[in-house]
């Protein structure tokens, strides 16, 4: 499967809001526009503000355009606002549940962890990074990575891990306590516009 690997402040740079917890994305001279005064050219329309938020997101979780159509055909099959059920969706990734529980600093790295298979779910190894977690589901990491996950939480100071994630440092694990909602997703996006953009 193919995925981006080209330089990842550009991402944030496309669309204007840090994509990854890290000075180097969160800098305000990485954020401005290229060019000699930052030029953003003419007024966006309608259909570019939608575009815009929905790669907000596709960035944020490392996800390719045909995967994000999944998903947000998946929130629609289910009950409820179908941009809270495709947050929701995306905030229960193996990849960004590493991430959120301050096991690795970026999407990119919680992504290779996986992997690479130093990541067990309930005791036994997944390498999938877009396992879906469930209630009641316990990530835990393997004694072989476990110093690289300490100097990285150490590394965030200040994280604020979500309260739908239940950690415990000492010994690396992180339980799925309930349901994500859209205000504790850690950066702003509107999902009904998202969806407005595939409709």
């Amino acid at each position: 499967m193919s995925r981006y690997l080209g330089p990842k402040v550009k991402l944030s740079r496309k669309v204007g809001v840090p994509v990854a917890d890290i000075p180097k994305h969160t800098s305000k001279r990485q954020l401005t526009t290229p060019g000699m005064h930052g030029f953003r050219g003419r007024r966006q329309k309608d259909y570019g503000i939608r575009k815009d938020e929905k790669q907000k997101l596709r960035f944020h979780y490392n996800v390719l355009e045909r995967q994000f159509r999944r998903y947000l055909e998946a929130a629609g099959r289910r009950p409820g606002n179908t941009g809270e059920v495709l947050l929701s969706l995306l905030e229960l990734r193996l990849d960004n549940v590493i991430r959120r529980a301050g096991f690795s600093r970026t999407i990119w790295g919680a992504r290779q962890l996986v992997v690479h298979g130093h990541v067990k779910v309930n005791g036994e190894k997944v390498d999938r990074p877009s396992f879906s977690m469930s209630i009641g589901d316990v990530v835990t990491v393997r004694e072989g990575v476990q110093k690289l996950c300490r100097e990285q939480m150490e590394s965030i100071p200040g994280h604020q891990v979500p309260g739908w994630l239940a950690v415990n440092p000492a010994e690396l694990s992180a339980k799925c306590v309930a349901n994500p909602t859209s205000d504790q997703i850690p950066f702003d996006v509107n999902p009904n516009l998202i969806v407005e953009f595939y409709r």
